[in-house]
């Protein structure tokens, strides 16, 4: 029988995993098996650099921390090595992280995901993935703006050079017959 202090650790291990994904508006749920020590690190490195937090956990620690909500949908792919990825404001960094090095990497498969509490298909994961970064959509976003602006200041600019370029061709024959 595990001691007191053991049993205390894990509960506190599993409230801190609860209280993450309760506060996590997108996870991601992967089997890390076969990945050297190189490729994780630099796979951790690019979730924290994306603001993911990342944590290898005991199966039995996520289905506690999971009990009771909706994402214990999520139990029956909790086998195996199991890692959870979980963003606190990021939709896509998660999915669009995990989905490429799932691709370059033959046995790290992503098992499952949840978004703002539901548990989503692999099929929605992967939209995700493919989803422009928030960079990329406000890139676009600004650009959808200004470019009527844009079009509206070359119309101006363009009435302003007819004119001072009609000015100027009426100028110049009156200046020749002057000369003349």
């Amino acid at each position: 029988m595990p001691s007191a202090k053991v049993l205390e650790e894990k509960k506190a291990k599993v409230a801190a995993l609860k209280e993450r994904i309760d506060s996590a508006v997108a996870g991601v749920v992967v089997d890390y098996k076969g990945t050297t020590v190189e490729d994780d690190t630099k796979l951790r490195k690019e979730l924290r650099e994306a603001g993911v937090h990342y944590t290898v956990a005991k199966n039995t620690l996520i289905r506690l921390a999971i009990d009771g909500t909706a994402l214990s949908a999520m139990d029956d792919m909790l086998n195996g090595t199991t890692a959870i990825a979980t963003s606190s404001e990021d939709y896509v960094a998660a999915a669009k992280i995990l989905s490429k090095f799932a691709e370059t990497h033959e046995n790290f498969n992503v098992k499952t995901g949840f978004i703002d509490g539901e548990v989503i298909s692999l099929d929605k994961i992967d939209e995700l993935a493919k989803l422009p970064s928030k960079e990329q959509l406000l890139t676009n976003v600004a650009y959808v703006f200004a470019a009527p602006m844009a079009s509206f200041a070359r119309a101006i600019q363009a009435i302003i050079d007819k004119e001072n370029g009609g000015e100027a061709a009426a100028e110049a024959p009156a200046e020749e017959a002057a000369a003349e």
